[in-house]
């Protein structure tokens, strides 16, 4: 190796370590190194997948926007008469991009490096492919990657037509780059790899920019700060820290949300995690499931109090079973399992049953006399009725509480019950001795009242007939 060749490729490779950092590695048994360059991609760039009878995604297709996408390997090995007579030795390596696009993209190398022979050339190369892949393959969104099969494997999976499928992967292998190496074996891990790199790096360029907190007004770099997934908004982790803290105390689980004004993003529970301790986590967790858990139809939770273990209702059956404690109950009245029998209702609930059931629609009433039974629902709308009748029509004995009528006579009343006297005007109990006295007294606020018609309610005397 002469020395102006050892020189020029010592200063390239410190250069290249220097302006490409951490995504360049140099070889330590040879001159040489990998670098793992990043395409430039528009705004708004699309990957689009469509499953194949091979894969696991068959009969689906899958879309998403990136920002990034996984780099392009460029593996390189200088010779010693590098860069004064021999081109650097090297692979390109691409998860996204098939064997015959960097097969391209190799020849381009090539035809740089005749353009360029005598100079050093690594960093054009790196710069040709970070900046114009795309235009150079005439890749536009939405970009729809390809997996390609080796001829030899496609070869051993048709053993009746070995000749002829081994004569074209022959003819296939003579147009495709032996330097050119698609890692990836799949769409389905192509999928993931997309979107995992993708995630990762914007991950790397939100925490390495400063932002400013509108809880706490501090400007604060991106690694101590959070955003809402939704609308990006983005605040420090210690105002969201106390904030979170705050709401899921209170028990207000669901209402994490972003706190710019009337912004509906919402924190996952990843974010509320990685700022909560665990024992405020565990509670959110618990609360989130159990208000999840309220809003299904079909889960109830055991009516055991020491339980509370959710149920799935079966559709059709009144039956619900807890998987922990085997308690079964019934499903409308949460009381034991009682069969086809009705559920009983309480004497406190017979009333807000009547009244649920006269405001009900034929549906609803169906409904009700099968839980309940259409006989209790009838006597309970009869004594409804009795009580209504009574408390309109009859007074109750201030002895003994008996309801008494009073068709006509005197206001001197007595009770058939009891036989205590009492008087209808202000319902107080009367001497035995002497039961009118209360109407002589000047007194008394019955005085000379004992025959005087008292109004209902309504307006009508009680012992004259409405007209």
């Amino acid at each position: 190796m002469s020395s102006e060749d050892k020189e020029a490729q010592e200063n390239e490779l410190l250069a290249l370590a220097s302006i490409y950092g951490d995504e360049f590695k140099r070889a330590e048994s040879v001159q040489g190194g990998e670098t793992r360059i990043s395409v430039d991609l528009p705004q708004n760039f699309i990957i689009f997948v469509r499953g194949n009878p091979t894969e696991n995604l068959q009969g689906r297709e899958f879309e998403c926007t990136v920002c990034f996408l996984p780099p392009i390997v460029l593996n390189f090995e200088l010779p010693q008469d590098y860069p004064s007579t021999s081109p650097p030795a090297f692979t390109l390596s691409s998860k996204w991009l098939s064997r015959a696009q960097l097969t391209a993209l190799c020849k381009h190398l090539d035809n740089l490096w005749e353009e360029n022979q005598g100079c050093e050339v690594l960093f054009a190369w790196m710069q040709f492919l970070k900046e114009e892949t795309l235009a150079y393959l005439n890749i536009t969104s939405p970009y729809e990657p390809k997996i390609c099969k080796q001829g030899k494997e496609q070869s051993r999976k048709n053993e009746d037509h070995v000749s002829c499928i081994a004569g074209l992967a022959a003819a296939q292998e003579e147009t495709l780059d032996a330097r050119a190496v698609q890692d990836i074996d799949s769409l389905s891990s192509l999928i993931r790899e997309i979107l995992d790199f993708n995630q990762a790096q914007r991950e790397k360029c939100f925490n390495s920019k400063m932002y400013l907190c509108n809880i706490c007004f501090s400007e604060k770099i991106g690694v101590e700060c959070m955003y809402f997934m939704d609308c990006k908004h983005v605040y420090c982790k210690t105002c969201l820290k106390d904030y979170f803290e705050i709401q899921i105390r209170d028990g207000q689980v669901h209402c994490l949300n972003c706190p710019e004004p009337k912004c509906s993003s919402v924190a996952t529970p990843g974010q509320v995690k990685e700022l909560v301790d665990e024992q405020l986590f565990a509670r959110y967790d618990r609360l989130l499931l159990q208000s999840s858990l309220d809003l299904m139809a079909d889960v109830m939770n055991c009516p055991r109090p020491f339980c509370q273990t959710p149920v799935m209702q079966e559709p059709g059956c009144t039956m619900g079973i807890c998987s922990r404690c085997n308690y079964a109950f019934c499903t409308l009245c949460k009381k034991t399992y009682h069969g086809i029998s009705p559920c009983k209702v309480t004497s406190e609930k017979l009333v807000d049953l009547c009244n649920d059931y006269l405001e009900a629609d034929e549906a609803t009433k169906k409904f009700l006399e099968q839980r309940y039974g259409k006989r209790v629902i009838q006597k309970a709308l009869e004594e409804m009725d009795s009580e209504e009748w009574l408390e309109k029509n009859s007074k109750s004995c201030p002895c003994c509480g008996t309801h008494i009528e009073k068709l006509d006579g005197c206001n001197k009343m007595t009770c058939t019950s009891c036989l205590q006297y009492f008087c209808w005007i202000c319902m107080h109990s009367l001497s035995r001795g002497n039961p009118y006295q209360h109407f002589n007294d000047p007194s008394s606020p019955c005085f000379n009242r004992l025959f005087q018609v008292v109004q209902n309610d309504a307006g009508l005397d009680e012992d004259e007939d409405e007209d």
